[in-house]
């Protein structure tokens, strides 16, 4: 079974960093084992509607000190279209994406910048202000 890291920003403003086997952008819940849960601890049901956001990451500390970079490297080929997301709370994400439709639950992102924690992002529409293609 495949063990996802993600970190998971909710709509409140609360953030849960851990691991998901289970989730999938067609489902309304997914299942959550806190990075600091107890072995043997059942993990957290979360439902999709209280998320902001889901970011596959590839570690869950990053670099505090690395300002991801908010535009496209024109030597590099990305697939998908070019995105730019604004939540509601103001935070901005530029990125690719292959799957954004305005009348779907949420869509994947992956970063403009390759130095990015982020493998990629899983997007909450209901959590967006405004979704543009660049």
């Amino acid at each position: 079974m495949i063990q996802n890291k993600v970190v998971v920003r909710f709509q409140n403003g609360t953030v849960m960093k851990g691991v998901t086997a289970d989730f999938m952008p067609n489902k309304d819940v997914f299942h959550l084992t806190p990075g600091d849960a107890q072995p043997g601890s059942p993990p957290l049901r979360v439902s999709i509607k209280d998320c902001k956001a889901l970011f596959f990451v590839k570690d869950f500390e990053g670099d505090p000190k690395y300002d991801e970079k908010k535009e496209f490297d024109p030597a590099r080929n990305l697939g998908g279209r070019k995105i730019k997301v604004v939540f509601k709370d103001n935070e901005i994400l530029i990125g690719t994406t292959q799957g954004y439709q305005p009348d779907r639950p949420g869509f994947f992102l992956f970063p403009a910048d390759p130095q990015s924690n982020n493998e990629r992002s899983f997007v909450v529409s209901a959590a967006t202000k405004e979704v543009s293609f660049l």
